[in-house]
C-alpha cells in the first residue's frame, strides 16, 4: 500500500523474482511489511532483505517463525500504531497473533472512511456480502463465540468503508463494517446451541 511515510508491504507473496523488484521499486520500495498470520512468512525474509524492510509480527505467533531475522519486530498487545495512521489490531481467531491492518487514508471514490485488510482472519464469502471466521480453513473448523466476539470488539473502535481480503478479488468496497457486524450475527445464530 502507498502512504507518505513509506510503503507498506502487507501479506507478502512467496515469489519474489527480478520484475517483481523492478515493479516495486519503481512504486516507491518498501519500508515494512506486515502479515496477518504464519501462512504467509515464507519469504518474509527475503522481500526485507531485498528492501531493507523491517517486518512486524504479533508476538502470539513467534513459534511459527522458521528464519530468524534481525528484521523482524515482534510486537505484543491489542494494536501497534505505525505511520500515517497505519494501525496493526490483533484480532486472534484463525491465530493467536492474527492481524488485520486498519488503512484511515484508503480511498475508492469519493467519501471513502478507510479500509480494513484482513488476509483471511476474516474471510470474505464467495457473494462478497458477507464474511466468515474460521479456526482451520483445511479442516473445516469454525472459530466458537468467544472468538467472534473478540475480533467484533477489536475492530469496533475503527472506521472502514472498504475490507480487502486474503484472495482476488476477495473484497467488500462499500459498507464493510456494516457486513462484518451482520456476519458476526449470523454466523453467531448459526453456531447457536
Amino acid at each position: 500500500m502507498h502512504s507518505p511515510g513509506g510503503n507498506l508491504l502487507w501479506d507478502c507473496i512467496s515469489l519474489l523474482d527480478d520484475k517483481t523488484i523492478a515493479e516495486v521499486r519503481a512504486h516507491g520500495g518498501i519500508r515494512a511489511i506486515a502479515i496477518s498470520h504464519p501462512h504467509f512468512y515464507s519469504s518474509m525474509v527475503e522481500w526485507s532483505e531485498r528492501f531493507g524492510a523491517q517486518i512486524f509480527l504479533h508476538a502470539a505467533d513467534r513459534q511459527w517463525v522458521m528464519r530468524e531475522s534481525p528484521r523482524i519486530q515482534f510486537w505484543e498487545g491489542t494494536t501497534l500504531s505505525l505511520w500515517d495512521g497505519l494501525t496493526l489490531i490483533n484480532c486472534g481467531g484463525h491465530f493467536e497473533g492474527g492481524t488485520v491492518l486498519h488503512w484511515p487514508a484508503a480511498s475508492r471514490g469519493c467519501g471513502s472512511k478507510g479500509a480494513l485488510l484482513t488476509g483471511d482472519i476474516i474471510q470474505v464469502v464467495e457473494d462478497r456480502r458477507y464474511v466468515s471466521f474460521m479456526r482451520s480453513y483445511p479442516n473445516l473448523i469454525p472459530l466458537g463465540a468467544a472468538a467472534i466476539h473478540h475480533i467484533i470488539e477489536m475492530i469496533e473502535p475503527f472506521l472502514f468503508e472498504q475490507l480487502y481480503g486474503a484472495w482476488w478479488q476477495a473484497n467488500i468496497l462499500s459498507d464493510a463494517k456494516a457486513a462484518v457486524a451482520q456476519s458476526a450475527q449470523r454466523y453467531l445464530r448459526a453456531i447457536a446451541p
